[in-house]
């Protein structure tokens, strides 16, 4: 069975998960230090904050729920050692990235790192996606292949679901975080994705420290909308709509695209199982998978060596930029 599975099974949920989501085992001397100083750029009608380190062609590293650049704090040094330029943005309402009055949907988030990616002039990018940042860079990439040099990926949203293949722990879950009052309670009175979700699927005991950093964004109830919407936005059934056309186009468009693909698994993982690999390489036989180790669903937080060493090596492999 599963773990997401295991995890979330009938019971009180805002204390189950963290009670039954084991832990693994995770790389040593993992630093719950951020190393770096955020730049920020005007987007749209607000800006966003970003870490850029390194040079070269870009290496974007694209976060998702509930989380910001923070996540891949022990990531990015195994890549600038390596001679890349690093760029590693906070999504709009996220991190220390602007709060403008919009939405939160999945099509905002898109508009703000096409207009991000424009903004600071990227070419010959090579993303790394996780979580939600996948939906997103999966989205932009396909509408700019010819600026996206590869695609690395784990643990990240990519297509379209159903709820008659969705566990009934998931499925209970997720139904009642899309639910407006049950939702509204769970993740903008109790911060659920933080205070629970984040800690339960990092496959380790989070430190003070590193709780400290990932709750700041959302000390303000007012400020954990981006967290409350996301759950809302994974299109189950074909609702919302909207996403569902979107993110189909997206996924048939990557099955159609010669653009290079990385997928890193985790054993067990959270949401990318074995199952679904395989599928995944039914559907991209030009893919490359490699294993990272132990790991549930936020890799970073127990893998960041062999992510980093991984993604570099693969780069290396890739056609030579134009630079």
């Amino acid at each position: 069975m599963p773990f997401l599975t295991l995890a979330l099974l009938s019971g009180c949920i805002t204390t189950l998960v963290p009670i039954l989501s084991p832990k693994v085992s995770h790389e040593p001397d993992i630093s719950a230090e951020f190393r770096y100083d955020k730049q920020r750029i005007a987007v749209l009608d607000s800006e966003m904050a970003y870490v850029d380190e390194g040079s070269g062609a870009p290496v974007v590293l694209l976060h998702g729920n509930p989380t910001s650049s923070y996540l891949w704090r022990n990531v990015i040094p195994h890549l600038v050692a390596d001679g890349r330029r690093v760029i590693a943005p906070d999504l709009i309402g996220m991190g220390d990235s602007g709060k403008p009055d919009i939405g939160y949907r999945f099509a905002d988030h898109v508009r703000y790192v096409d207009a991000f990616v424009a903004a600071l002039e990227l070419r010959d990018v090579t993303w790394v996606l996780h979580d939600w940042g996948g939906g997103i860079g999966f989205d932009h990439a396909m509408r700019h292949a010819d600026d996206v040099r590869g695609i690395a990926f784990f643990e990240a949203v990519l297509r379209p679901g159903k709820w008659s293949e969705t566990d009934a722990g998931p499925r209970a879950l997720f139904k009642r975080m899309r639910d407006q009052q049950a939702g509204d309670k769970l993740l903008i009175e109790d911060n659920y994705f933080v205070e629970k979700l984040l800690p339960a699927f990092s496959g380790r005991a989070l430190t003070e420290e590193e709780m400290a950093f990932y709750r700041a964004p959302y000390l303000e109830p007012a400020h954990r909308k981006p967290a409350r919407v996301w759950p809302q936005e994974l299109p189950f059934d074909g609702e919302p709509a909207d996403n569902h056309e979107r993110m189909t186009a997206t996924y048939e468009a990557l099955k159609g695209s010669d653009v290079p693909l990385l997928l890193l698994t985790a054993d067990p993982g959270a949401i990318f199982t074995a199952e679904t690999v395989e599928i995944l390489r039914t559907d991209f036989p030009r893919m490359t998978v490699e294993p990272v180790g132990e790991g549930l669903h936020y890799l970073q937080e127990t893998s960041p060596r062999a992510i980093g060493t991984a993604v570099s090596a693969w780069i290396d492999t890739l056609p030579k930029s134009a630079e």
